[in-house]
C-alpha cells in the first residue's frame, strides 16, 4: 500500500511540475514542442464576410500565403486581380491593381502568435511578446467553448488588457483581445486541425466593440508545400498565381 501510495504521489507530482503557471513557462513549453517542427509555409483560401451594424455587406474568396516568420500575403477576390497586402517584418503594403497604393507601420502580432513564434529564439519570443503588447507576467487558466486555456496578458477573466488564450491541449490559439485607441479587438479562431508539424484555425470570427466585423472559413489548406518568394517582393509586385 505504501508503495501505491508513493508512486501516486510522484504521479501528482510530475503532473503538477508540468503545468505552466506563469506566461514565460508556458511560452517556454510552447516552444519546447514546437520550435523546430512547425510548418515554414501555408497557404489556403477563404471565404470572407465582411459586416457592419451586425449586417452582411460584403462576400468574397481571398488566397493567403504564409511564410514563417515573417511573409505574408493576401490575395483579395480574383487571383489574377492585383490587389492584396503583404505583411513584411512590420510593415504592410497594399497594392490596387499591382500598383504599391500605401505602406503602414503593422506590426503583425496575430501571424506572431499563430506560429511565427516558433522561428525565433526562445528569448526572442518571449521579448517580442512583450514588444506586442502582452504582458506575460500576468497569467490565469480558465475555460473556453467548454475546454480548459491558458491565459496570457490578464490574471482574471474580463479584465481589460491585451491577451492571448491558448487551449491546454494542443496550445493552438483560440482568441485574441487587443485594447488601442480607444477600441476593443476581439479575434475567436476555431475549427483547428492536424498540419504538417503544428494546427490551424479553419474558422475565425473578428469583433470590433463586440460588434461581428468579419468572418473567415479555410479551405484547400496546404503546409510546407514550396511558394515563390517573389509573390513577397514588395519592390517588384506580382502575381501570386505566378508562383
Amino acid at each position: 500500500m505504501r508503495n501505491i501510495l508513493l508512486a501516486l504521489v510522484c504521479v501528482i507530482s510530475t503532473s503538477w511540475a508540468q503545468t505552466p503557471v506563469t506566461g514565460k513557462e508556458l511560452l517556454t513549453k510552447m516552444h519546447e514542442k514546437y520550435a523546430g517542427k512547425w510548418y515554414k509555409t501555408f497557404q489556403f483560401k477563404q471565404t470572407t464576410d465582411t459586416y457592419k451594424n451586425d449586417s452582411l455587406i460584403r462576400s468574397q474568396i481571398w488566397s493567403e500565403h504564409i511564410q514563417f516568420p515573417q511573409n505574408f500575403r493576401i490575395d483579395f477576390g480574383n487571383a489574377d486581380s492585383g490587389n492584396a497586402v503583404i505583411f513584411k517584418n512590420d510593415s504592410s503594403y497594399y497594392f490596387k491593381n499591382s500598383q504599391l497604393l500605401r505602406t503602414n507601420y503593422y506590426p503583425n502580432d496575430l501571424l506572431f502568435l499563430l506560429g511565427g513564434m516558433y522561428f525565433y529564439p526562445l528569448n526572442e519570443a518571449i521579448a517580442k511578446m512583450k514588444t506586442y503588447g502582452f504582458d506575460i507576467n500576468k497569467f490565469h487558466k480558465s475555460k473556453w467553448n467548454g475546454k480548459g486555456v491558458y491565459v496570457i496578458g490578464s490574471n482574471k477573466d474580463e479584465e481589460e488588457t491585451n491577451q492571448a488564450w491558448f487551449d491546454k491541449e494542443h496550445y493552438s490559439l483560440v482568441r485574441m483581445i487587443k485594447y488601442e485607441n480607444g477600441r476593443k479587438e476581439d479575434a475567436l479562431l476555431g475549427d483547428h486541425v492536424k498540419l504538417d508539424g503544428g494546427y490551424s484555425e479553419t474558422l475565425v470570427k473578428f469583433y470590433m466593440n463586440d460588434k461581428l466585423l468579419q468572418v473567415e472559413k479555410y479551405f484547400d489548406l496546404e503546409a510546407n508545400k514550396e511558394i515563390n518568394p517573389e509573390i513577397f517582393n514588395t519592390q517588384n509586385f506580382i502575381k501570386a498565381i505566378q508562383q
